[in-house]
């Protein structure tokens, strides 16, 4: 007779994970299929040789029969220098993934060996889970800090369960199976598996952009710091939409969207248009002024998509590190979303909450997320293909085909540019929307198209209530978008007048609210404040490192010629810690190492030098302070420079 583990570990997770414990008390009710349901007779608990218990799922042994704990034990040791998608398993702080619980031998080895490691468990079913709290004594497990358990449902929660935990940048996460778990759906870990790789994907893709990307992006940030005060966010447009009935059109770039073309007008009447910046240029050409235009990237190209376009009646969504020209040009409004960076958030901080847009890579999925933040209940989307129909990369006209023209000369022809734009992309066939009336037919797409498609999914899946229609069925296979017709979309009710009653009175509002003498006075002082604080922290942490840098280089010297005496040993570390505490206290530290330059290769290159632990680790030290020195003073420099008081 087993003891009654199961309501000493529920007692637990209703305290910690209510939801969860509800889903696995009603275990009965879960959503597995009656066919492959796992039911009483295909679980079977038995006593190990060790006196430890261990599982049986239809025949099989999902743990050791003789001594499941040591096999975990083992497993955990073999996986230290073994991640999922490389070569390392990261740090105690790297978030590492169970695949099939079992009765949680390998999660509590893995809890054991790392203390501090967050830890998420991903599991298919609820009866097997339900099996382990029955079997075992969990509740110090359940009680640990950064456990999360992503339960069932699509997989997708892998993703954001990820994206709680701060990760070594380019370091993927490890990733421990159970296989005699996971064989019984396959399709579903094989799925949770994908969605690990396209995060950590991502998340190496958003760090080469920023290393490559960086100083251009503090140089638009220092020019735009007065933006952030005089312009309004987004917030003040949240809910705009809702109850209101009114659709949102969503003008992506994709070839799909010269689709499009013939019906402009009537969705004009009938829908709050909303377009990616490089799409403005086709609605205008064809007389139709978008409501909003959505323009996040920083370069200098995606500014050109809107340079001389008519934007009288079009209303800028912007953010704060954008190309400066961008936010003079003649829009009739302008509203900034919430800064991707750490420089725009600081002076948000002081001012107001602008509003969080979604930042998928893509200025379409902001623009997805725009369309969400106004309330909008259905999206008719044209121009989102992720995919090269017919080999096109855009619509008919856009600057990308423009440019190409232009350029195209005898040895480099316009066909030759698009072989490159092709190819550089890794492209590679993919399921296409189209495969239910034409089953097994694929689509070209690349590394980065379907990097947006599977944020698109991980969105819809999150607010499943918005309904996502696309007006083309040739695109890559997202799930939550639905093909719909032209047809559908005319037999909606005409509503501009309601649409523009609805922009007149939110800029009445603006100028009673955000743009009155008061507001702008209240916003100056605080502008001030907050500026005098950006750069008396990054003064400081410059000094700061500065001072520390040359203290752990001439201290690293000494050690390696044997000159370094105790006494001295310990002031220096002591110097170090408090360098430490103050560099985590500061409330600029994330601006001052925004450009920090990647520290991989440090370890390695220093340890061909010295193998003394000691000397090591000043020299570690008075690499990372010199470095935040340089990357403090370039951003002090800069917007020194180029704010103006």
């Amino acid at each position: 007779m087993l003891p009654d583990y199961y309501s000493q570990n529920m007692a637990v997770l209703k305290e910690i994970y209510p939801q969860l414990a509800e889903i696995i008390n009603n275990s009965g009710d879960h959503e597995s299929s009656e066919d492959n349901k796992l039911k009483d007779e295909d679980l079977k608990i038995e006593t190990a040789a060790s006196g430890a218990v261990t599982l049986i799922c239809r025949g099989l042994y999902v743990h050791s029969k003789r001594d499941p704990q040591r096999e975990a034990e083992r497993l955990v040791d073999a996986a230290g220098g073994d991640a999922a998608y490389g070569e390392t398993a990261g740090s105690d702080k790297d978030p590492a993934l169970i695949l099939g619980f079992g009765l949680g031998y390998t999660a509590m080895a893995l809890a054991a060996k790392f203390p501090g490691r967050p830890i998420i468990v991903a599991e298919k079913r609820a009866e097997l889970l339900k099996k382990a709290l029955e079997a075992r004594d969990m509740k110090s497990f359940l009680s640990r800090n950064g456990l999360v358990f992503v339960l069932g449902g699509s997989g997708d929660g892998v993703t954001e369960a990820l994206s709680l935990f701060e990760s070594t940048p380019g370091v993927p996460p490890l990733v421990l199976q159970n296989r005699a778990v996971t064989v019984l759906d396959e399709n579903w870990y094989a799925g949770v598996e994908e969605r690990i790789k396209t995060w950590f994907t991502r998340t190496n893709v958003n760090r080469a952009t920023q290393q490559r990307f960086g100083k251009r992006w503090i140089k638009n940030l220092s020019r735009n710091l007065k933006a952030v005060r005089d312009i309004p966010g987004i917030s003040r447009l949240e809910g705009l939409l809702s109850k209101t009935g009114i659709p949102v059109f969503l003008a992506a770039a994709g070839p799909s969207l010269d689709l499009a073309e013939p019906i402009l007008k009537e969705v004009h009447k009938r829908c709050i248009i909303v377009a990616v910046d490089t799409s403005l240029r086709f609605l205008s050409e064809r007389g139709i002024e978008a409501d909003f235009v959505v323009s996040v990237d920083p370069q200098y190209w995606n500014f050109r998509h809107l340079d001389r376009v008519r934007t009288a009646k079009t209303r800028l969504v912007s953010e704060s590190a954008v190309y400066p020209p961008l936010l003079r040009l003649p829009f009739e409004r302008i509203f900034l979303c919430a800064s991707f960076f750490p420089l725009g958030r600081f002076i948000e901080e002081y001012l107001e909450q602008k509003g969080v847009l979604g930042a998928g890579g893509s200025v379409a999925t902001s623009a997805w997320d725009f369309a969400r933040h106004l309330g909008a209940e259905k999206v008719w989307i044209a121009g989102l293909d992720l995919s090269f129909p017919g080999l096109k990369t855009h619509f008919r006209g856009a600057v990308f085909e423009e440019r190409s023209h232009a350029e195209s000369k005898r040895f480099n022809p316009r066909e030759t540019w698009n072989f490159r734009v092709l190819r550089d992309g890794h492209p590679f066939f993919a399921k296409s929307r189209n495969r239910e009336s034409f089953p097994g037919i694929k689509v070209l797409t690349d590394k980065r198209l379907s990097l947006y498609a599977a944020w698109f999914e991980s969105r819809f899946s999150q607010f499943p209530l918005i309904k996502n229609l696309s007006l083309s069925d040739d695109g890559l296979e997202i799930k939550g978008l639905e093909t719909a017709s032209t047809e559908d979309l005319l037999t909606l009710p005409e509503r501009r007048e309601k649409i523009n009653e609805l922009l007149d009175g939110l800029n009445k509002t603006l100028e009673s609210d955000f743009f009155n003498e008061n507001a702008k006075k209240l916003r100056a002082e605080k502008y001030e404040k907050a500026r005098s604080a950006l750069l008396d922290g990054l003064g400081q942490i410059k000094n700061l490192a500065m001072e520390t840098a040359e203290n752990a280089g001439i201290a690293a010297s000494r050690c390696k010629q044997g000159r370094l005496e105790k006494k001295q040993q310990e002031q220096v570390i002591k110097t170090l810690d408090a360098a430490n505490k103050a560099l985590s206290q500061s409330a600029v530290k994330d601006i001052a190492g925004f450009l920090f330059p990647e520290t991989e290769n440090w370890e390695t290159e220093i340890a061909a030098v010295t193998a003394d632990p000691l000397a090591r680790y000043l020299e570690f030290n008075a690499r990372f302070y010199e470095a935040l020195a340089e990357t403090a003073d370039y951003t002090f420099k800069t917007l020194t420079c180029f704010a103006e008081r």
